[in-house]
């Protein structure tokens, strides 16, 4: 990719640029896809930005795959859980190895009682004295099997607590691996295997949709009064969305300043009006420093929404739920966008909330 594909207007959003970018090198909506270009068009990662502008004029996604597993950290996921899984594996070997023990001990218990047996089955030629030897044996042979499986249930239950510790790590390091660490949200990682589940079943088809949201003018924002404001501005309206919807809703941070949200059992109408109440308390929060005292003024979103009866897989609906969010930004930005607006519209009539 030659660098004059890049557009050079720094002012201008990030988003439009990307969107613009990959449409003109022919690659796929893919969520990771976006968020290779996002790194590389904000100019945060300079061995990313090079490795981009490095590619041909229609790189293919296996070049892109490559970037993506080497500048993004999410990919080490797999070996964090080869990792505990080799732990596990460990842990049952240690128990198997107990459980073979306890058989064989079990075995030569019997063999005594077996053996015992015989020779008591003619008591008669057995003297009083022999029999009181048989009976010790016996007795010390059964307080060492007793011994033996109380110290057998103690190794037991020691190896299913560490079994617990290494499942219950495991699945921090599966949530640690899914979670935005800024915001807490779901991120990009957790949203392209949660959007793939949609299309897993027909109810997915039906009853789901997308909203995509994009931070207006961020990049001035984070400029003008530095990263760690544009930090706090980002996890507040996480919380605005973590608070907007019901707590089974999927909620995550896919990009730099962008937002996803997958609405299950919801019409279209509904999922807009969901779309439209976050916008609304969004622009109605007041963004000012508890220190400082600074008015860092009026933040605003703009968003789009997809039905996922409206496409034919998970890139699809994300594409289209994008391009929904690239008529809010075109339009003026502080809006809500549907996509079935957008594909027979006359006009402006596309436009499904405008701020006055």
């Amino acid at each position: 990719m030659q660098p004059a594909a890049i557009p050079t207007d720094r002012n201008a959003d990030i988003a439009s640029q990307v969107v613009a970018t990959m449409r003109q090198l022919g690659v796929l909506g893919l969520p990771r896809n976006y968020e290779i270009f996002y790194e590389a068009l904000s100019g945060s990662n300079h061995e990313l930005s090079v490795a981009v502008v490095s590619l041909s004029n229609r790189p293919t996604q296996d070049d892109l795959d490559r970037i993506g597993r080497a500048f993004f950290p999410q990919h080490h996921g797999p070996a964090i859980v080869e990792h505990a899984r080799d732990m596990i594996a460990k842990e049952l070997e240690d128990i198997a190895a107990l459980l073979r023990n306890e058989r064989t001990h079990i075995e030569k218990y019997g063999r005594i009682l077996d053996e015992t047996s015989s020779g008591l089955s003619n008591r008669s030629l057995l003297s009083q004295e022999l029999l009181h030897k048989i009976a010790g044996a016996m007795s010390a042979a059964t307080n060492s099997t007793l011994d033996h499986n109380r110290q057998i249930s103690s190794t037991l239950n020691e190896k299913t607590a560490e079994l617990e510790s290494v499942k219950s790590k495991l699945e921090e390091y599966k949530r640690l691996a899914d979670t935005d660490p800024l915001t807490q949200l779901w991120n990009r990682r957790a949203f392209d295997k949660e959007i793939t589940r949609i299309y897993n079943s027909n109810r997915g088809i039906l009853f789901n949709a997308l909203i995509l949201a994009d931070i207006d003018h961020f990049k001035d924002i984070n400029d003008r009064y530095g990263h760690p404001v544009g930090d706090r501005i980002l996890q507040i309206i996480a919380e605005i969305f973590q608070s907007s919807v019901r707590p089974d809703m999927f909620v995550a941070r896919t990009g730099g300043e962008e937002f996803a949200l997958i609405v299950e059992g919801a019409s279209e109408d509904a999922t807009c009006e969901i779309a439209e109440r976050i916008r609304a308390l969004i622009e109605q929060t007041p963004f000012t420093s508890s220190q400082s005292g600074i008015n860092y003024g009026t933040v605003t979103v703009s968003l789009g929404v997809c039905m996922a009866s409206e496409a034919d897989s998970p890139e699809d609906l994300y594409t289209k739920a994008d391009r929904a969010l690239y008529r809010s930004k075109v339009g003026g930005r502080n809006r809500v966008t549907r996509h079935s607006a957008t594909a027979n519209r006359a006009g402006k009539g596309w436009l499904l909330y405008k701020k006055d």
